[in-house]
């Protein structure tokens, strides 16, 4: 019923920077929190930053300045603009989008099939 595609993963040198896109599709009322989390090889997904539709964020301490995320609710698409990357922020990025399919309804959390972020030293 909904479906998010993500793009703009790819490999970078430390230092060099990435735009993540994500576009949400389908049966969409409204979508309230997207985001982008991340998980690193052996380790356990973890959060990156999250935006409300109002605009509010939450970022990871370990992006803070780094990373910006941004969101048109028009397009249902959320981006994540990443400066300065460091071979810590390898792993594999999924978007994640809490989507309500009436506008009476609860939200449900959709993910994204994930897009790799590689950083070479």
């Amino acid at each position: 019923q909904v479906q998010l595609v993500e793009s703009g993963g790819g490999v970078v040198q430390a230092g060099g920077s990435l735009t993540l896109s994500c576009a949400a599709s389908g049966r969409i009322a409204r979508i309230n929190e997207m985001g982008w989390y991340r998980q690193a090889p052996g380790k356990q997904r973890e959060l990156v930053v999250v935006i409300t539709s109002g605009g509010s964020t939450n970022y990871a301490d370990s992006v803070k300045g780094r990373f910006t995320i941004s969101r048109d609710n028009a397009k249902n698409t959320v981006y994540l603009q990443m400066n300065s990357l460091k071979p810590e922020d390898i792993g594999v990025y999924y978007c994640k989008a809490d989507v309500a399919l009436t506008y009476i309804s609860g939200s449900y959390r959709y993910w994204g099939q994930g897009t790799q972020v590689t950083v070479s030293s």
